[in-house]
């Protein structure tokens, strides 16, 4: 095919797909093995300093922070993150030195509560670089062209802007038609955290409401380590088989982490935290701040249960809980910033 035009991002996850085809078959397991194990030890054996990774979720929704507090504790450093719809995630990870370059959908907002203070700090002054762009769809589609095995995904999606010249796609002559076209390349993050809802010792996976682009994530990662809100028997699982999100096969880890998603939103469990995130955003706007959010919540705390405790509870976690199903009335103290 005839190059029209190029991208100047950088190629970051990019796979040739009958090497990571060989790569899934001598690494990933096929059999039904208990994949259970603690945070620390997930973290510690599927990451490494200058990986490029993703996060399952969207937005505040549904994303394993207890896996960030916990890369932040182990000093993981010099990452590169797929931000496909990142927002307090990366500013965490931003703030706890974890990423210093971000190839990036959409990245350094909380949505309706405001900018990030820390990302755009680091942006702006050096600290961290934006090495690419893209759209949402577009990140979803490099995801579902791994997922596929093949080497991009073509589509009409981003000619003529700003965005597709900052990418890594490239711009070719439609064979058929002779009009432009964009190959978005395949995309295998080196590891995906991704929360869910409920899944078995094996990795079978649930997600109650819309999956967003976890489907083919899950597919594209090289390391899959799933953290739930529960574990739950086999059977169970089996019971529903239209509802597994994620096959066993796909999974590297389970770590059971109940809030992980704290102070996110989890669909149908618990609403998200706004006094909590309304303290990182106030804090957040110095680095001084940041240093004081890290040592309280993060560095000081030696696991996720501690954090829930110092964030307020078994009290504050059913508050959220009875808010998620419209229990209580959102003027709470700290449903208010």
């Amino acid at each position: 095919m005839k190059i029209l035009e190029e991208g100047r991002g950088e190629l970051l996850g990019w796979m040739d797909p009958d090497e990571a085809r060989s790569w899934m078959t001598e690494n990933k397991s096929r059999g039904l093995e208990d994949k259970r194990m603690s945070m620390v030890e997930a973290v510690s054996r599927f990451t490494r300093d200058g990986d490029y990774f993703a996060l399952g979720g969207f937005g505040h929704i549904r994303v394993s922070m207890a896996a960030i507090y916990e890369m932040i504790r182990q000093g993981r450093k010099g990452m590169t993150m797929a931000a496909k719809t990142a927002v307090h995630d990366i500013d965490v990870l931003i703030g706890g030195g974890v990423v210093s370059r971000v190839d990036c959908a959409y990245a350094f907002g909380h949505e309706l509560r405001g900018l990030s203070p820390t990302g755009r700090r680091a942006v702006e002054g050096g600290k961290v670089k934006v090495v690419g762009e893209i759209s949402n769809a577009g990140f979803q589609w490099r995801f579902k062209a791994a997922a596929m095995g093949l080497p991009f995904m073509p589509t009409r999606s981003m000619l003529g802007s700003d965005t597709l010249r900052m990418s890594s796609s490239k711009v070719v002559e439609d064979p058929f038609t002779g009009k432009p076209l964009c190959l978005l390349p395949a995309c295998y993050p080196d590891f995906v955290f991704m929360h869910v809802h409920r899944c078995d010792i094996y990795g079978n996976a649930q997600i109650d409401g819309i999956i967003i682009e976890d489907g083919e994530l899950a597919r594209a990662a090289k390391r899959l380590i799933l953290t739930t809100e529960e574990i739950v028997d086999t059977e169970e699982i089996r019971d529903h088989p239209d509802r597994t999100a994620v096959p066993f096969y796909l999974v590297d880890a389970v770590v059971e982490v109940p809030y992980g998603s704290h102070p996110g939103n989890m669909p149908g469990l618990y609403y998200s935290d706004e006094e909590h995130m309304a303290e990182w955003l106030r804090l957040s706007r110095t680095d001084e701040g940041v240093e004081e959010y890290m040592d309280k919540y993060v560095r000081s705390v030696g696991d996720f249960p501690e954090y829930i405790e110092l964030v307020g509870g078994a009290e504050k976690m059913e508050y959220l809980r009875k808010l998620e199903k419209l229990e209580v009335p959102l003027e709470a103290p700290w449903a208010r910033r």
